[in-house]
């Protein structure tokens, strides 16, 4: 079994995998490129299953409309230290053309708006379509598709934990190239499977996220299928959100049976005793400021858990 996008050898990297936290059936492989390192999950998911798994088991179902705000903007020593900068949508300026692929709920489309930006989103999660219609957001429901949009038409891009969910990143960022202006930019945020907490926490790093992620990225291969696709890698860094480290431990402390839900990252879950007070004991913790100390620490050498890519399409 070969790379599909550099033709070399892949290896087992972890087998039995299974969705440790809203409990979608089945166990799944993961493989490595000898070459890349590039981290790839043996799936085979149509546009229906897709919509299916993030619609039907993705926890945003839950989430009530009249709880919704738009994100804000973010600045100071407390956002450095707290890891705020994580997400693309702080890395695009004021009174540009935009589109977020894989918008989630929406927030980034109001703090956008709220900057003077001309912004589209597209989310494969149907839930979308509720916030997109209370506040006249453009919102498509589906899967990004470039032909929707016309060519060089956006100053950028933004996939925030998103390249890691479809099926064939090089052909995503094809129809990045292709509906960026020349010198437009794309921001992916992606989870860094190079970095601390795969070497410390094995197969129960949170951010496998199996099934939802199928590709998880080196800067290696980062550069190479952008380079496929027509960008550049102009700027790679690892930025990551403190609250990521105490999910981390929280995903441990309750950590599910295959097949079951956690009772972390379901909303409403009913939990034990013994569950509620392992929550506390790190929510203690949490507010010690420890995760922020260890989470800026690795990513000043570059090891945290979530990498942030600047791809550029060339003049």
């Amino acid at each position: 079994m070969n790379c599909r996008y550099c033709n070399n050898p892949l290896e087992v990297y972890y087998a039995d995998m299974f969705d440790n936290r809203y409990g979608y059936p089945g166990t799944y492989t993961m493989w490595k490129c000898k070459n890349c390192d590039h981290l790839s999950l043996e799936a085979n998911f149509t546009p229906e299953m897709i919509g299916e798994l993030y619609s039907n088991y993705y926890p945003r179902k839950h989430l009530n409309l009249d709880d919704w705000k738009p994100y804000k903007e973010v600045s100071g020593f407390m956002a450095w230290f707290k890891g705020e900068r994580s997400a693309a949508h702080h890395w695009v300026p004021k009174n540009v053309r935009i589109l977020d692929i894989g918008c989630g709920f929406g927030e980034t489309l109001g703090y956008h708006e709220n900057r003077g930006c001309e912004v589209f989103g597209v989310e494969a999660d149907d839930n979308i379509k509720r916030v997109a219609d209370k506040y006249s957001f453009n919102a498509e429901v589906g899967l990004f598709d470039p032909e929707h949009y016309q060519p060089d038409y956006f100053d950028y891009v933004t996939m925030a934990q998103v390249i890691e969910h479809v099926t064939d990143p090089v052909v995503s960022m094809k129809g990045i190239a292709k509906i960026l202006k020349p010198g437009g930019v794309a921001i992916l945020t992606t989870p860094n499977a190079k970095g601390w907490g795969v070497k410390v926490f094995g197969k129960k790093w949170a951010h496998w996220h199996i099934p939802y992620h199928l590709h998880l990225f080196s800067k290696k291969s980062m550069k190479k299928y952008a380079a496929e696709a027509g960008l550049v890698l102009e700027k790679a860094i690892t930025l990551t959100n403190s609250e990521w480290l105490h999910y981390q431990w929280l995903h441990i402390a309750v950590y599910p049976k295959r097949g079951e839900v956690s009772v972390f990252w379901t909303l409403n879950a009913e939990r034990t005793t013994s569950q509620k007070i392992k929550m506390k004991i790190l929510a203690g913790i949490h507010r010690l400021k420890v995760n922020y100390v260890i989470t800026r620490f690795f990513d000043a050498f570059n090891a945290g858990d979530n990498s942030v890519y600047f791809l550029k399409k060339p003049l």
